[in-house]
């Protein structure tokens, strides 16, 4: 953990230097209790665990039960995050911009680390995307946990930022501590302790290269994780199996008695047990005022009737399907009674989609302010995704094929059917070398003879006259 350097001087007021700056923003790094971490460990499944209903049954099955857990939270998250996939970015009326757009984007490997952005910020929260220029003067896009930076924005701004600040520890200990203004970066070398050491640079972007990913974004308030009203029933649902899980070993199958049996007890006066009521079949006693019994099993239908409306109540909460989570599973449900039971899921995805793609196109256009490009102003840019909706290929195809009819451009049915921004591109030049090659067959084929017309002569009608009126 990152710890601030003791000889800084409290300050009232806004921050004015960069000492201040990074004291306050290191203030607003999520602290250990916070529950984003709380998130994150239910996440990974590190939750709740032995949740017994009284302590003696701690004592007695916690070396049974140690390494049980039960996690639904995992699942939550990813049946969102699986949905969340960037295709491509489109400026209207520029046709080049998808494909520098996408250059940025494969040079920073953000075909895969953007579902980790969108991870992080469905969990915790937040997360944050810093754009910089490398060394050969290209924009490389980095992802940053929100544990590890911290923005302030501008008064009365939803979206302005006026510092960021990230803190970073490599795996020696040594600190890193960079701050971002619209007028000047301030860098902490690795090493130095004292936050008042650090250099200053001009930012020559003019602006804070920062983007916050907030999940669930409100006007008022912070942004909050999927699982913050999931968190209560998984901790119900965790002490219902427990429960379970205990009446199992202790009382799920029958026990059996015996009385008016005589006792016998060991050297050392304690009672030895007449039968192995595990392993004997056949309890028998020489005493004729003996007598054997059976205590009847528990009934475990309570604790999975209990557990399945808990888990009803976590699908409704998270707009997650039932079927995802295998309850009243009896039966499959039919492809149609999927597609509706996943409507409430894909209207969330798509929310989603709005806010993240929004902050995809504030990172491509810093991509472009690194690059000097007139398109660092590009407002109207789209972040393009892939469909969130799972379809049948038939039913899929069916209705492009319909969309065909209405004139629907091809390259829009294309992206309609999955097919990447990079898969269309080839798909151009795929067809214009299709072209050449259906064209130089043509020219190796047999050719029609060319047909001639050939013009009847035309009679001397003056000299026919002339003899008819000589022969009278």
């Amino acid at each position: 953990m990152i710890v601030p350097p003791g000889s800084h001087t409290a300050f009232i007021g806004k921050p004015s230097k960069p000492e201040e700056w990074l004291s306050y923003l290191y203030g607003k790094l999520p602290a250990a209790d916070d529950p984003s971490r709380l998130y994150s460990r239910y996440y990974e499944g590190e939750q709740q665990k032995l949740a017994f209903s009284q302590a003696r049954y701690k004592s007695a099955f916690s070396d049974v039960f140690q390494q049980w857990r039960d996690n639904f939270c995992g699942m939550i998250v990813d049946a969102t995050n699986e949905r969340l996939s960037v295709d491509s970015f489109r400026i209207p009326g520029d046709k080049g911009s998808d494909k520098d757009a996408r250059r940025f984007w494969q040079r920073s490997s953000m075909d895969a680390y953007s579902n980790a952005v969108h991870l992080e910020a469905l969990i915790t929260g937040t997360a944050y995307v810093v754009v910089w220029a490398d060394q050969d003067g290209e924009p490389t896009i980095t992802p940053v946990s929100g544990e590890r930076m911290a923005v302030c924005y501008k008064a009365g701004s939803l979206w302005e930022l006026e510092a960021a600040a990230r803190f970073e520890m490599d795996a020696w200990g040594r600190q890193q501590v960079t701050l971002w203004t619209e007028q000047y970066v301030y860098e902490v070398a690795y090493g130095t302790t004292e936050w008042d050491k650090g250099v200053y640079k001009p930012n020559p972007l003019k602006r804070v290269p920062v983007v916050p990913f907030e999940n669930r974004a409100r006007l008022i308030g912070e942004p909050t994780s999927d699982l913050a009203n999931c968190v209560p029933i998984q901790d119900a649902i965790n002490k219902i199996t427990m429960d379970g899980l205990t009446a199992s070993e202790a009382a799920a199958y029958p026990q059996r008695f015996a009385t008016g049996i005589e006792i016998q007890e060991d050297e050392n006066g304690k009672p030895i047990a007449p039968f192995n009521v595990g392993l004997d079949k056949l309890l028998q006693a020489e005493d004729p005022n003996a007598k054997f019994g059976t205590f009847p099993a528990a009934d475990l239908k309570n604790y999975v009737t209990l557990v399945d409306m808990l888990v009803q109540h976590l699908a409704s909460v998270s707009r997650v399907p039932s079927h995802y989570f295998l309850v009243n599973s009896t039966n499959a449900p039919s492809g149609e009674a999927i597609i509706s039971a996943e409507a409430g899921l894909v209207a969330k995805v798509r929310e989603r989609m709005l806010h993240f793609g929004e902050a995809w196109e504030r990172v491509i256009r810093l991509c472009f302010a690194v690059k000097k490009d007139k398109r660092k102003d590009a407002f109207d840019m789209e972040t393009r995704w892939r469909d969130p909706e799972y379809r049948t290929e038939a039913q899929h195809v069916d209705a492009l094929l319909k969309l065909k009819l209405l004139n629907v451009p091809e390259e829009i049915l294309w992206a309609e059917a999955g097919f990447s921004a990079a898969q269309i591109d080839s798909f151009r030049e795929m067809r214009r070398e299709d072209a050449k090659a259906a064209a130089e067959v043509q020219k190796l084929m047999p050719q029609p003879e060319p047909t001639s017309t050939v013009k009847p002569p035309q009679g001397n009608s003056g000299n026919a006259n002339r003899k008819i009126n000589e022969a009278k």
